[in-house]
């Protein structure tokens, strides 16, 4: 198998560490990089994968790197095609993404430097909350074309939504298509009317109350899963979504996914980072595509675009 490009993953956490190895595993890339600040924690880990590769069949390189928030260490990630930033605190139970918004920002706009200055061209994914401003300050910190600067969202937030519905319905995920968009948050937009089981519309299967109950439950999917953890948060479907939008820019794949994108005019909604569906390859965003929406719908995605608007404005101050 030809094995081509490098992806670098900032932040070891179980989140970062998920990722680097789903990548590895992918056997697509000649190389991993996992940078943490914690010293000898990315290098162990990368250790550990590696001793892993004769069993799970894998030749991915992965290397760890011991990095510092003045930028020393980021030699290692040089030229990465993909960046994914995990980098940042994590929810507590009963705190909101935007309760992080203070002192992630600082260790996003470290990281975001620090990259451009060694990846110039690389692809920027970034999973750092609260998602939304968080890729907008990235994108500010690099000065990278906005195409080249996403967020990981919308994956997440379709996947909780199509388990949830097939949960209640008994049925095969796999039979299952729904969709997600707007902010990772509390101005997240499930699209009903894009959603089907076995190819007949949910809403011939389930009841409004119904619908709106997995709806709500999608919504705070990532607040049910800190509440139960106590500690740390979800890293299993997120390292997931961020892995699969890291392999279609290294294929070039031109997949549609829902992601954090800059929307530039479609849906009448221009001049912010928001959730929508959007081509993706090898330049990051190739395009937002602009799919089929009922008007409450839309409605609501502007309402979503205004609520993120103002808190990405102010994140060049952060």
């Amino acid at each position: 198998m030809a094995r081509s490009g490098k992806v670098t993953v900032v932040g070891a956490g179980f989140y970062g560490s998920t990722t680097a190895l789903r990548l590895a595993e992918y056997d697509i890339f000649e190389t991993v990089v996992l940078t943490d600040i914690v010293e000898g924690k990315p290098e162990g880990l990368a250790l550990d994968m590696n001793q892993s590769r004769s069993i799970e069949g894998f030749e991915t390189k992965v290397i760890g790197a011991t990095t510092t928030p003045e930028g020393a260490g980021y030699e290692a990630t040089a030229n990465s095609d993909v960046v994914v930033i995990t980098a940042g605190l994590p929810r507590k139970p009963g705190m909101s993404r935007m309760d992080l918004i203070g002192v992630n920002a600082g260790i996003v706009r470290g990281v975001a430097e620090n990259i451009a200055k060694h990846s110039p061209n690389a692809v920027i994914i970034v999973v750092s909350n609260p998602l939304d401003e968080m890729t907008a300050l990235a994108q500010i910190a690099t000065a990278f074309p906005k195409n080249r600067v996403m967020g990981q969202a919308g994956m997440l937030d379709t996947a909780r939504f199509t388990n949830f519905v097939a949960e209640k319905l008994g049925v095969l995920t796999s039979s299952v298509k729904t969709l997600t968009l707007g902010s990772h948050g509390e101005t997240m937009v499930p699209v009903p009317s894009r959603c089907t089981v076995d190819g007949k519309p949910l809403s011939e299967l389930l009841s409004q109350v119904e619908i709106d109950e997995l709806v709500d439950r999608t919504r705070n999917g990532g607040a049910e899963v800190v509440a139960l953890l106590k500690t740390g948060s979800a890293y299993y479907a997120p390292s997931a979504a961020a892995a699969r939008m890291a392999k279609a820019v290294i294929e070039d794949s031109g997949a549609i996914m829902p992601v954090c994108a800059w929307v530039d005019g479609e849906y009448g909604i221009s001049g912010v980072y928001l959730g929508v569906e959007a081509e993706i390859g090898k330049s990051g965003v190739r395009r937002v595509v602009e799919g089929s929406l009922t008007p409450s719908e839309v409605a609501a995605l502007k309402a979503a675009a205004e609520a993120v608007r103002t808190k990405q404005a102010d994140v060049k101050d952060l």
